[in-house]
């Protein structure tokens, strides 16, 4: 299979590869690379959705995947978007496993079958995709050389997700507990398409709630602090961290634009390289953002990514 987002761009050559095995169960990565067996630095997707919605996929919805696909393609690098399993079946410390696995498969036999550079990548996400690729900084091996948060966060027990979002959007509808209960048999999946209802009414409860740290960690609510702390970027960034690109609209009333501002501070507290570029009054995905800002931002992805792909 090919994607070809563009007959101006030399076309890259898809395949869809098993990274992990666990139970039965295939957790699946898209790899795309250039025609040809030189060897490539990668570009690594991680996609969002709450940790309960979402998958690899290129989508009409998925506008940071088309961006960076068309990144990879104009550039001749190596791109890998992957799936991961997703709560409310498969708990936190399970997800991250997942990410873990996928760096490792990269290294080992991704990099052979595919040649890929394992000493050049860079991991890009969006929202909980965003906040997956912050954890990368500290969690896998090979240690990306820089990450690219959109719209992301580095913390899971703040206000405004252990409350309840108080936005009218996120209240249109009140979910109640049986609703969520019934998007969901207990099977373990890595693509919500596979979900009845793709697990939206699941997401909404929980941020109605306020119940979404607990029930996608799986720790207990008098335990939950401590035992979620290794799982949150805020708390675990470093010098050794990886230069990071932050970008978050001031407006995002699903994830703050403070969590980009919290990330930001650590960065700057233990001297890490890393801009945060704000889309004034975008919301969560630059929605209501000035659309020459929002391409400026998108440019400035750009020439970060080359930055730290490019240069040997």
């Amino acid at each position: 299979m090919t994607a070809n987002l563009s007959e101006h761009h030399i076309r890259l050559e898809k395949t869809t590869v098993t990274y992990r095995k666990v139970s039965g169960h295939e957790i699946l990565a898209d790899v795309y690379r250039p025609k040809g067996n030189n060897v490539r630095p990668v570009i690594v997707y991680i996609h969002g959705g709450a940790l309960v919605t979402g998958n690899r996929g290129l989508t009409t919805e998925n506008h940071v995947l088309a961006r960076v696909l068309s990144l990879a393609e104009e550039s001749q690098f190596a791109l890998i978007s992957i799936d991961y399993r997703l709560a409310p079946e498969t708990k936190l410390p399970v997800i991250a496993s997942d990410i873990e696995a996928a760096f490792a498969w990269l290294e080992a036999e991704g990099a052979k079958r595919f040649h890929l550079d394992a000493e050049r990548i860079v991991v890009v996400g969006d929202s909980a995709g965003g906040y997956l690729a912050l954890t990368t900084g500290y969690r896998v091996q090979p240690k990306p050389r820089a990450l690219v948060a959109l719209y992301g966060y580095g913390e899971l027990t703040a206000d405004w997700y252990t409350q309840p979002n108080p936005y009218p959007n996120y209240n249109l509808e009140q979910i109640t507990e049986e609703e969520a209960k019934e998007q969901t048999d207990g099977t373990v999946i890595s693509d919500a398409h596979l979900r009845k209802g793709n697990g939206g009414k699941i997401y909404m409860y929980y941020r109605q709630t306020g119940l979404w740290p607990q029930e996608v960690s799986g720790f207990r609510p008098e335990a939950l602090r401590e035992h979620i702390a290794p799982y949150e970027p805020v708390k675990n960034v470093t010098s050794s961290y990886p230069p990071t690109l932050l970008i978050h609209g001031t407006h995002d009333t699903d994830v703050p634009f403070e969590e980009s501002e919290k990330m930001a501070d650590q960065f700057k507290k233990h001297d890490v390289f890393h801009f945060l570029i704000p889309i004034e009054k975008g919301e969560h995905c630059f929605d209501g953002g000035n659309p020459a800002q929002v391409e400026d931002a998108y440019k400035s992805m750009r020439e970060f990514v080359l930055k730290y792909l490019e240069a040997n």
